[in-house]
């Protein structure tokens, strides 16, 4: 039988995955591996939070099949955190889908709205599945810069221009995962309106919209006026809640794209356990200490991380937002190449990055690097890396 499947054909090796398992076996072999690469979250959700997981969890009654768009509760409470944050206004109903992550929503909306050989335009770098989701789904991506000044605007208007068929998506995310890169209001002003002259559908991903620092917090593209006829945002409960395992998340926006997703989910899944979205709603309507709490830790982590680094001999700059830093490799090494870096930091200085490359040829020359480890940790990690760069430099 024939197993040269259409879709693997399209997926190329993943290059992440191949420091992740050089990663996993240093770790079986003993070693300290300090873990700078996966965004995975060190601290537990709030207490109350869990306590809710665990009472709902008790009733007979909880353990059956839940519902693929949400609970409308947990729609209501995202509606009122749209509220309360950024002064929108939402109809839980028409307006809002509960996700298992914001990774799955994007895949599950690719899907309902992308035909093969539709063109969509999507930030590079960027995390994987802005890009992946719509080729999985038979979409052709064209690559637009992921900095937003005068070059993003002419990458958009030439992509109209020049492209066949012309692009009917825009994939963007700020904060940005990985380079950290952040806007303002006038720029999701200036993109509604951009979407609407070129008929094109935008999705945001908002993953990190509550870690900004310096006092400077993330719009929402739904703030703009008019944004809900062209565009459709995700969040995610992973980082803000310290929720990542429990794969919560929200599409909001388009009735239309909402429709169509919500659709497209329901021939796929049941929904996430029904106890987990009833926590879900004890965090977004109880005590919101842990979105301040968190917002300042990786505010001091990248503090940290920043000065340590920076006395290493590895000047990294400071990112304004999200829990990573996008660090330029150290130009004694910058030949070498991000993924083989990457390997090279691993074995000899037994700290674990994100190379570039991974989130595509433009994040060439740079890794990710997440603030996932507590501050002496990540002193620790400056020490192993200035003892590696001396002996290579």
């Amino acid at each position: 039988m024939d197993t040269d499947f259409y879709r693997m054909k399209r997926l190329p090796p993943y290059v992440i995955a191949e420091v992740n398992g050089l990663r996993h076996a240093a770790r079986r072999e003993g070693r300290d591996i300090i873990d700078l690469g996966m965004g995975n979250p060190d601290q537990p959700p709030p207490a109350h939070v869990i306590d809710k997981l665990c009472e709902v969890a008790r009733k007979p009654t909880a353990h059956g099949y839940s519902q693929s768009r949400g609970i409308p509760g947990l729609r209501r409470a995202q509606a009122n955190y749209y509220g309360r944050r950024f002064g929108v206004d939402l109809d839980p109903e028409t307006e809002v889908v509960v996700t298992m992550g914001s990774k799955e929503g994007l895949a599950s909306l690719a899907n309902a709205i992308t035909a093969p050989g539709d063109v969509v335009l999507a930030p590079n770098p960027s995390y994987p599945i802005h890009t992946f989701g719509f080729i999985i789904a038979g979409a052709t991506i064209r690559s637009v810069p992921t900095t937003p000044n005068e070059d993003y605007w002419r990458a958009l208007d030439n992509a109209m221009a020049f492209t066949v068929p012309r692009p009917s998506v825009l994939v963007v995310n700020y904060p940005s995962n990985p380079t950290a890169e952040v806007v303002d209001l006038a720029f999701y002003e200036r993109l509604v309106a951009w979407a609407k002259e070129n008929e094109v559908w935008v999705l945001s991903d908002l993953a990190y919209s509550e870690l900004y620092f310096d006092g400077n917090p993330t719009p929402s593209i739904m703030q703009v006026p008019g944004a809900k006829d062209v565009a459709v945002e995700f969040t995610s409960m992973s980082k803000t809640y310290s929720m990542a395992g429990w794969r919560m998340g929200f599409a909001v926006g388009n009735r239309a794209l909402i429709a169509a997703m919500t659709r497209v989910k329901s021939y796929l899944d049941y929904g996430a356990f029904t106890p987990i979205q009833a926590a879900a709603c004890a965090a977004l309507n109880g005590p919101q200490d842990i979105v301040e709490s968190n917002r300042l830790l990786y505010h001091k982590r990248r503090d940290v991380m920043v000065e340590a680094f920076g006395r290493a001999g590895w000047d990294i700059p400071p990112p304004p937002a999200s829990m990573f830093a996008w660090a330029p490799l150290p130009p004694a090494l910058k030949s070498m190449g991000s993924l083989e870096f990457s390997k090279q930091l691993l074995e000899h200085a037994e700290v674990a990055v994100a190379p570039g490359v991974g989130y595509g040829e433009e994040g060439e020359g740079f890794v990710r690097i997440a603030m996932v480890e507590n501050e002496q940790r990540l002193r620790q990690a400056a020490r192993n890396v200035k003892r590696y760069l001396a002996s290579v430099t």
